[in-house]
């Protein structure tokens, strides 16, 4: 990915030289943690004065409050708040986009069509400024996930807390993104889609067919480079067949943004002739293939839930009500952000789906459970169980509710600061001298 010139841009140099507050270094000793209530998902009321013993990172007790600690060990004591799964924001911009108005500062994509070898995780900026912003609002992991046209990349599985990627790292290829081609014309006011002519519509239906047929390409070569592989009959290595490889195999899922109904059902379709996992990625249409989609087993990642419908005749609230439809329909979802500095919005993103008709808990699940089910990582992460990572948060009040706040941290099974850029900001002008009436 290209290169980043910090120095031309508008971060402090102070910024890049100095060590961010509460990163987190290896995974730690033991801790244990005694909450109000421990949210394990296993039922809908959790462990009440609930116990949580960490080692070495991994959650290794879970239980009430006989729960045995070992002695010594560091106990968080939250009193009454909750304990709950660490927040987890599926498609993100996440230290790879600080300023989006600053081109210097962005690197989340690449020229060309094929950048299937390509990690974010290469591009990622552990001393971002949004990065601590984020997981005060109980982000713990993300995926940092490229954009562009055709195949952007892989996207990345971090922690939200660490020194250095390596310390960040979960997953460097969690999926491989891909950028679904548009058929739609013209676009006019909020975004609606406008009338083209018979000559613009087959043209761009020309290079809508050739587009997909570019990825069938690819996946096909991929294929056949893998089994010369095999059989020790490469000549010179190909980066991005292998990559390719592994989404061809099955080993990786494609996660493809697409998101009106063709393309969605485009998608789809495209997946079974290739025989490769596909994950819905946006799906601003996606309560109008409902259906199919459950029928299938597609699951979606939805972006932001607070926008404008997708279409000039939808209702109002398809957006604010589409995951309650597809939690109704049996469509596995989550909810992301596909952003980098409104991340720290994602519970509230699954906040307002919840009076739409999503329930509570599934709008939790929707932001934790769900996210970490659909890219094949819940052995690790997204609910609070042993031999699960400790990522977690103490809450007092409602994740979901802007009003409550995040007390306690833990990402990688360390307590990390909820210092950032914004309460730092909004202490120094709290404490701004008060001048008296101008005379």
């Amino acid at each position: 990915m290209k290169t980043r010139r910090w120095i031309a841009s508008s971060l402090s140099i102070a910024a890049l030289l100095l060590p961010a507050q509460g990163l987190s270094q290896e995974p730690g000793g033991t801790l244990a943690i005694k909450a109000g209530r421990v949210h394990t998902w296993d039922s809908d009321l959790g462990i009440e004065n609930g116990v949580v013993v960490i080692d070495n990172g991994i959650i290794v007790a879970v239980g009430g409050p006989d729960t045995p600690i070992p002695a010594g060990v560091e106990i968080i004591d939250a009193g009454d708040a909750g304990l709950f799964p660490g927040l987890f924001d599926a498609v993100s911009r996440l230290g790879i986009t600080e300023i989006g108005a600053v081109d210097v500062t962005n690197d989340s994509r690449e020229m060309g069509d094929n950048n299937a070898h390509l990690q974010a995780a290469t591009a990622v900026h552990p001393a971002s400024e949004i990065l601590p912003v984020t997981r005060a609002e109980g982000i713990t992991h993300a995926v940092a996930a490229p954009t562009g046209s055709g195949i952007a990349g892989q996207g990345s599985l971090i922690h939200m807390a660490g020194w250095t990627i390596e310390e960040m790292s979960i997953k460097r290829g969690a999926y491989m993104a891909v950028q679904w081609p548009r058929l739609r014309g013209r676009r006019f006011g909020f975004g609606f889609g406008g009338a083209a002519s018979a000559g613009e519509f087959s043209e761009r239906k020309e290079r809508y067919d050739e587009q997909i047929q570019m990825y069938e390409n690819l996946l096909e070569d991929a294929r056949r480079y893998q089994q010369a592989a095999e059989a020790n009959t490469v000549v010179s290595r190909e980066m991005k067949f292998e990559a390719l490889a592994k989404v061809a195999s099955g080993e990786m899922p494609m996660v493809i943004s697409a998101n009106d109904t063709r393309s969605i059902t485009d998608a789809v379709e495209f997946g079974e002739r290739n025989n490769v996992r596909v994950i819905i990625a946006g799906g601003s249409e996606a309560w109008k293939v409902r259906e199919m989609l459950a029928a299938k087993n597609i699951p979606v990642i939805l972006s932001a839930t607070q926008a404008l419908p997708a279409a000039e005749n939808d209702p109002y609230d398809s957006i604010y009500a589409q995951p309650g439809m597809l939690h109704e329909a049996g469509v596995k979802f989550a909810i992301s952000t596909f952003n980098a500095s409104a991340s720290r919005t994602l519970p509230f993103e699954a906040a307002t789906a919840v009076p739409y008709g999503l329930p509570y808990r599934e709008a939790l699940k929707a932001i934790t459970l769900y996210p970490a089910q659909i890219l094949g990582v819940d052995d690790r992460l997204g609910s609070i169980e042993v031999g699960k990572l400790a990522n977690l948060i103490v809450v007092e009040g409602d994740p979901l509710d802007i009003r409550s706040s995040v007390t306690h941290l833990i990402i990688n099974g360390q307590v990390v600061s909820t210092d950032n850029k914004h309460r730092q900001l909004y202490e120094r002008y709290r404490a701004r001298p008060q001048r008296g009436p101008t005379q």
